[in-house]
């Protein structure tokens, strides 16, 4: 009778006697590369097949591993970015109210200087905003009664004439711009001493001027009061004359200046505090003088010459 197994259930030699040759061998070529370096080739050459395998099994590492720095950037980058829009915001903020502040700053620079060349006392204003009227050109200040100020008293900045106080309260008070329809300024001509009256055009921000049709006037000519009104000092720059119009069918010609003041651009003002009332006898009455009000307005206004 035949007890061998059948050939499937052969095992061959065991296992055991196979880890121990196969330990044996290992441990052998340990000691030969230990010693002699003979498997170093080997290795490189294993290294060299192995890599592209080693690289495409951790391809999924390295794709999950750079999704998620990617996600991590992106929200670094956007955090980033919305700092640096905070700051550039801020910072343009600061640029712009530094500009305003060198303005100011030159602006009342201007003002001190021009303290220093009027004769007469003035008070420093700042404009407040705007009159609700839109037909006439007005401003408020906040100085008033309580201050000095008058009806009738000339307001300037550190570059020319602004206008004129025409109403007073204890606080404010309302300044009519020159170039108001109704006001009136007495001025000559710098060069020549040419002298005549600018009148305002309302909402128009030109002035205008009538002169003799054969009078020496130019296009960049600088007009300043003249002071014979008793209201403005004389030599304060009003305007600058830009257009030249003579009518050949009429005797005087028409014209045009720009204010030289900056009428809808600074925010602080001197206003000069002269007598706008001062004691004149009337006509029939030169024993009893009269206070009278010495605004000066459109109708009563009279063109001048040298």
């Amino acid at each position: 009778m035949n007890y061998n197994p059948p050939p499937l259930f052969k095992q061959g030699t065991s296992a055991r006697v196979k880890v121990i040759f196969f330990a044996l061998i290992a441990v052998a070529l340990l000691v030969i590369d230990a010693r002699m370096h003979t498997l170093v080739m080997v290795r490189q050459g294993m290294n060299v097949v192995l890599y592209p395998l080693q690289m495409l099994a951790l391809m999924p590492r390295n794709a999950a591993r750079n999704l998620g720095d990617y996600f991590s950037q992106l929200s670094t980058l956007q955090e980033e970015n919305a700092q640096l829009k905070q700051a550039q915001l801020t910072q343009a903020l600061e640029l712009q109210q530094g500009r305003q502040l060198q303005h100011d700053n030159a602006q009342l620079r201007g003002l001190l200087t021009a303290t220093k060349q009027v004769t007469v006392d003035s008070v420093m204003a700042t404009i407040l905003y705007d009159a609700r009227d839109t037909f006439n050109r007005r401003v408020i200040i906040n100085r008033g009664i309580n201050h000095g100020l008058a009806a009738g008293q000339p307001v300037i900045d550190h570059q020319g004439v602004i206008g004129q106080v025409t109403r007073v309260f204890p606080l404010t008070s309302e300044v009519t711009l020159l170039t108001d329809k109704d006001q009136v300024i007495p001025v000559q001509v710098q060069r020549n001493g040419l002298r005549s009256v600018v009148y305002g055009k309302g909402q128009i921000a030109n002035l205008e001027m009538r002169v003799p049709g054969n009078a020496d006037i130019n296009v960049g000519d600088i007009l300043v009061t003249s002071g014979i009104d008793g209201i403005y000092p004389a030599g304060l720059a009003v305007a600058r004359v830009t257009q030249i119009d003579n009518e050949a069918t009429s005797t005087f010609g028409r014209v045009v200046c720009l204010p030289m003041a900056g009428l809808d651009h600074h925010k602080d003002v001197l206003v000069l505090l002269v007598d706008p009332t001062p004691w004149i006898p009337p006509v029939g009455e030169e024993n009893k003088p009269k206070k009278i009000n010495r605004r000066i307005t459109r109708d009563s206004a009279i063109p001048l010459t040298p």
